[in-house]
């Protein structure tokens, strides 16, 4: 069944993370990106078919703001012993296929996802200068099986407006995907 997203309020500060990169093994935190004037935080996962069907757009994502002021940061905090698919190695082989060239990190206490209210996968994330949120959301209307273009529209308008220093429209629409693959007894009671 599809989840949206929690839609985290706007103007939340972004919480702090520390995480392992699955492919370099470095640690990466909110200070890693201190020098970036915005910072995209997105959860994803290997299996989930609202991430297959996206995940070269993610890629183009990384490739497209790789020598900006745009940090981008992927998560997957699903739960590794249930879904193996999502273990560490297996999001190496992802992230290596893919080209991304952004951190790509596991949450194995899912205690980021809980941070974030992340509720499904892809589920969106873009923070300003200050580090509050502006965006969080859907990368676009395109679903699997619904015969829309894969374009990222809505992420990129809201990195463009971060990127010329506009405001980003609060008109947003909630991620739809897979739900978060919480441990047993670990799943957070969103409102």
């Amino acid at each position: 069944m599809a989840t949206p997203s929690a839609m985290l309020p706007l103007g939340t500060a972004a919480p702090p993370f520390s995480l392992h990169d699955v492919v370099s093994g470095r640690t990466y935190s909110l200070e890693s990106f201190a020098d970036k004037t915005a910072l995209l935080v997105m959860f994803i996962c290997r299996h989930c078919p609202y991430v297959v069907h996206v995940e070269q757009e993610l890629a183009r994502l990384g490739r497209d703001y790789r020598d900006t002021d745009l940090g981008i940061m992927a998560i997957s905090s699903n739960d590794s012993v249930g879904y193996p698919d999502d273990s560490p190695p297996k999001l190496k082989e992802m992230a290596l296929r893919l080209g991304l060239t952004f951190p790509f990190c596991h949450d194995e206490t899912q205690e980021v996802a809980k941070a974030y209210r992340a509720a499904c996968t892809p589920d969106f994330y873009l923070f300003d200068r200050d580090r509050r949120l502006v965006y969080r959301g859907q990368l676009d209307e395109s679903r699997p099986g619904n015969n829309k273009p894969v374009t990222g529209r809505d992420l990129r308008a809201a990195i463009q407006a971060v990127h010329v220093g506009q405001p980003v429209d609060g008109n947003q629409r909630a991620s739809i995907g897979c739900s978060i693959k919480w441990k047993p007894g670990h799943a957070p009671p969103y409102d």
